[in-house]
C-alpha cells in the first residue's frame, strides 16, 4: 500500500494522503514514533554508559579519552533531540510547529557536530601513530611532540562544536524570520518531517527564503556526511600505514605486532562501515528528496523506516564500536590515573620504597604485581 504520495501541481512536494487511508498515513508514523523511541533509548543507554563511566572513572581531562567522551556527550544530546521530536508528536499546542522547526534545525547541528567528533576522534589515533613514529625516526621523546599535539586538539573540539552552530544560523534566522514553520502539519519526528519545505505561504519572498533554507540544510548535511567518509577511510589508511612503519623500525614482528596491526585493519574496515549504517539511509533519502522524483513511493517508505533504525542508533553503535571495543585503553587509563592519585597521597618514603622494590624487580624480571 502507497502511504505517501505526492500531491499534484504543487512544488517541493509536501505529502498527501488523498490518495491513501488516513489510518494508514497514522499507522506509518506510529510505527516510526515507535522505532525511534526504541533505537533512542538505546542510545541514551549506549552513550550514557560511556559518559558515565569516564566520569566516575575520572578519565575525562586525559588526553586519550577527551575525544570519546566529547563524541559520547555529543551523542546523548541528539538522543535527547530525537526523544523530544518522538514526544512532541501527536501532541497539539499554540507554539508547536515552531518548536519543532528549531529541534530539527538543533538536531542538524548535533549531527554535523556528531561528524567532526568521529573525525577528531580518529584524527587523535592517526596523530598518535604518526607522533610515535616520528619520535622512533628522530630518537627523542614522544613527550615534546605530544605537547605540540595537545593545542591542536583543543583547537579541533572547540571547531567540530562550534562549525556547526555557524553553519547552521542562517537556517535558524531564515526559518524563524520568515516563518518556515508555518503548516508543519506532519510530525515532529526527526528527518520524517517536511521542514524548510516550501508552500508555506503565498509571499513569494518568503517562499524564496524557504526554499533556499530547505536546500542549504540539505546541501550542509550531504557535503559534511561525504567529508566525513573520506576523512575516516584516509585517516586509517594512513594510521595503518604508519603502524607498519613503526613496527618495521623495531625489527621485530611478534604475535603482538601482528595482532595490533589486525585490530588497526578492523578498524579501517569497521569505523566506515557503521559510519555509512547510520547515516547511509538518510544521505540517500535526502537526495531523493532533492531531486524530487514522483515515481518512488515505495522507495520513500523503505527509506524512512531503515532511518527510523539506523540514524537513532548513532549513540548505542558509536558507544560499542568508539568505546566498549577500547575496554584495555579504558583499564590502563584507570590503572594511570590510579597511580598517579596514589602517588600524591603517599609520603616519599613510600614511594622510594616502591621505586626500589620495582627497580629490583625489573633487575629480576618479575612483574611488581606478582
Amino acid at each position: 500500500m502507497e502511504y505517501l504520495t505526492r500531491r499534484q501541481g504543487e512544488s517541493l512536494g509536501t505529502w498527501d494522503s488523498s490518495d491513501a487511508a488516513e489510518g494508514d498515513w497514522t499507522e506509518f508514523f506510529t510505527a516510526l514514533r515507535w522505532i525511534e523511541f526504541s533505537m533512542v533509548i538505546l542510545s541514551i543507554v549506549g552513550s550514557g554508559s560511556i559518559i558515565g563511566y569516564t566520569a566516575l572513572q575520572r578519565l575525562i581531562r586525559t588526553l586519550e579519552i577527551r575525544p570519546l567522551f566529547c563524541l559520547s556527550l555529543n551523542d546523548l544530546l541528539l538522543a535527547f533531540c530525537w526523544l523530544i521530536g518522538v514526544l512532541f508528536y501527536g501532541e497539539s499546542f499554540s507554539a508547536r510547529n515552531i518548536a519543532c522547526y528549531n529541534v530539527q534545525a538543533l538536531a542538524q547541528v548535533l549531527y554535523t557536530s556528531s561528524f567532526c567528533y568521529i573525525l577528531n576522534y580518529t584524527w587523535c589515533l592517526y596523530s598518535d601513530m604518526r607522533t610515535r613514529v616520528h619520535a622512533t625516526l628522530n630518537g627523542t621523546s614522544c613527550q615534546a611532540v605530544t605537547e605540540k599535539s595537545v593545542r591542536l586538539n583543543k583547537i579541533l573540539v572547540t571547531s567540530s562544536s562550534l562549525v556547526p552552530v555557524v553553519l547552521m544560523v542562517p537556517v535558524f534566522c531564515v526559518g524563524n524570520r520568515y516563518r518556515c514553520y508555518a503548516p508543519y502539519s506532519s510530525s515532529c519526528l526527526l528527518l520524517h518531517s517536511e521542514i524548510f519545505e516550501l508552500n508555506y505561504t503565498n509571499i513569494m519572498d518568503h517562499k524564496t527564503a524557504c526554499h533556499t533554507a530547505y536546500l542549504y540544510s540539505n546541501v550542509i548535511f550531504l557535503i559534511a556526511f561525504l567529508f566525513t567518509l573520506l576523512g575516516l577511510v584516509i585517516l586509517l589508511i594512513k594510521t595503518r600505514f604508519f603502524y607498519k612503519k613503526l613496527v618495521t623500525l623495531t625489527g621485530f614482528l611478534g604475535d603482538q605486532q601482528w595482532a595490533k596491526i589486525t585490530v588497526i585493519e578492523q578498524r579501517a574496515l569497521l569505523y566506515p562501515t557503521v559510519f555509512l549504517f547510520c547515516w547511509g539511509p538518510a544521505c540517500i533519502l535526502t537526495v531523493v528528496k532533492l531531486l524530487n522524483p514522483m515515481t518512488m513511493n515505495r522507495l520513500f517508505i523503505v527509506l524512512h523506516i531503515l532511518q527510523a533504525f539506523t540514524a537513532a542508533s548513532q549513540g548505542l553503535l558509536n558507544s560499542i564500536v568508539y568505546g566498549w571495543t577500547q575496554r584495555t585503553l579504558l583499564r590502563h587509563m584507570k590503572h594511570k590515573t590510579k597511580t598517579h592519585c596514589d602517588a600524591d597521597t603517599q609520603t616519599p618514603l613510600l614511594r622510594f620504597q616502591k621505586r626500589l622494590y620495582n627497580s629490583t624487580a625489573d633487575q629480576l624480571k618479575i612483574s611488581p604485581t606478582v
